[in-house]
């Protein structure tokens, strides 16, 4: 069996995919994964012994571009990546058995979904979060430039208006590129993306999904890995130099509007008493001062070292609120964009953390935020939180994939 992966977004899309990379090879499977060009992403590849095919822009750079990209250059971007994957797709997918197309960025499934349908082989679209799919219990998210009307309460129209905006944005990139590999048009993008039955690659503790009339969801669970890496040795000095520190990072997040977080987040963690542990990611965050109660770390294992740790405070991201919840650390989530403010919401309303309100945190902001998730009540609901959670969604997906090809 030959299995052909693809996405296009930041390392909250790409972990899980190899996750799921790793679970097929171990059923026997032969699995490539075609993703952005970004050394994260083929140094983490090469450590699972995976193929990397590489596609479009570095999306670090995207990512750290993106205030500066007008929302009239949406279109623009979408036909580059889905003219990048064109370019890379095919070759990797010719004489596959089935392809998943995971989001990541909607057009970068649609075109992958594209090199599916003119190969001749099934394809599955997965999601990593449920806010893009249609369902009459919530909103649409916004597009830039694309605002939803405040005085619409009708769900359902606006999700109607939501299609419409994404055929605006991205069909005719969608379409001028399937006219390269001799497709016909697509109507309406967002129903060739997700179809009758997309997958929902997220834990039903953290995000329990609500039937919806007319889409079959497959909610697996999510996908992850047991993290066996050791932690560095000056880390684990750190970490045993004195109590649990709070870990501050954002992962992918440039964090262009709050430049002065690092400064923001170690004065309100001090002041509740606790060291600071930190994470450099893609702000590149640095430490403020020399003091010995503060730590910055780059890459680590994740799932060892939020075991490890009084509190988390991160960016919202699907990956990281899964993973701290799974560990049992009370969470600070300081939310930027897309899903991110749902992921806050749900750590508040499970009460296991706190949500902050929008996404530049002050002094006094983030210091409410740490009263409650260091709060030993948080703690003991983290806990609670933590033994319900799932933990082998890969393994399910991987084998629900194999036996449907099968």
């Amino acid at each position: 069996m030959r299995v052909v992966l693809s996405t296009y977004g930041s390392r909250g899309d790409v972990e899980p995919l190899v996750g799921l990379a790793v679970r097929l090879r171990e059923l026997g499977a032969e699995v490539r994964l075609c993703a952005p060009p970004d050394e994260d992403f083929a140094r983490r590849l090469a450590d699972v012994g995976v193929p990397l095919l590489p596609f479009g822009p570095s999306a670090r750079a995207l990512t750290k571009a993106a205030p500066q990209l007008p929302p009239s250059g949406l279109p623009r971007r979408a036909a580059e990546i889905i003219a990048g994957q064109l370019d890379v797709l095919p070759a990797a997918a010719e004489g596959c058995d089935v392809l998943v197309a995971a989001a990541g960025i909607l057009p970068a499934v649609a075109g992958a979904r594209s090199v599916a349908e003119k190969l001749g082989i099934p394809s599955v679209c997965v999601t990593f979060q449920q806010l893009t799919l249609p369902s009459p219990g919530r909103r649409p998210l916004a597009y830039p430039g694309r605002p939803l009307p405040e005085d619409v309460t009708d769900n359902r129209v606006l999700w109607d208006l939501d299609a419409q905006h994404i055929n605006t944005l991205f069909g005719e990139a969608l379409n001028t590129n399937r006219a390269s590999i001799g497709l016909p048009p697509v109507d309406d993008v967002r129903s060739y993306v997700y179809g009758d039955r997309p997958w929902l690659a997220t834990d039903p503790t953290l995000d329990p999904w609500q039937e919806t009339p007319g889409l079959d969801v497959v909610q697996t669970g999510a996908w992850s890995l047991p993290d066996e890496r050791p932690l560095p040795a000056e880390l684990l000095t750190f970490l045993e130099a004195g109590e649990a520190p709070v870990y501050v990072g954002f992962g992918s997040m440039p964090m262009h509007e709050s430049a002065d977080v690092a400064q923001v987040a170690v004065e309100a963690v001090r002041a509740q008493g606790r060291r600071v542990l930190v994470a450099r990611g893609w702000a590149d965050l640095t430490l403020i001062d020399g003091q010995d109660d503060c730590f910055a770390v780059g890459e680590a294992n994740h799932q060892a070292l939020f075991a490890r740790v009084a509190a988390v405070v991160h960016h919202g991201g699907a990956g990281t609120t899964a993973t701290a919840t799974r560990a049992g650390a009370p969470q600070v989530v300081v939310p930027q964009l897309a899903d991110q403010p749902y992921w806050a919401g749900r750590v508040a309303d499970l009460g296991i953390g706190a949500a902050h309100d929008g996404p530049t945190p002050t002094y006094e902001s983030l210091s409410a935020a740490l009263d409650i998730a260091l709060a030993p009540k948080t703690r003991t609901r983290a806990t609670e939180v933590a033994g319900a959670m799932l933990t082998d969604g890969a393994t399910v997906a991987a084998k629900r994939l194999l036996d449907a090809v099968a």
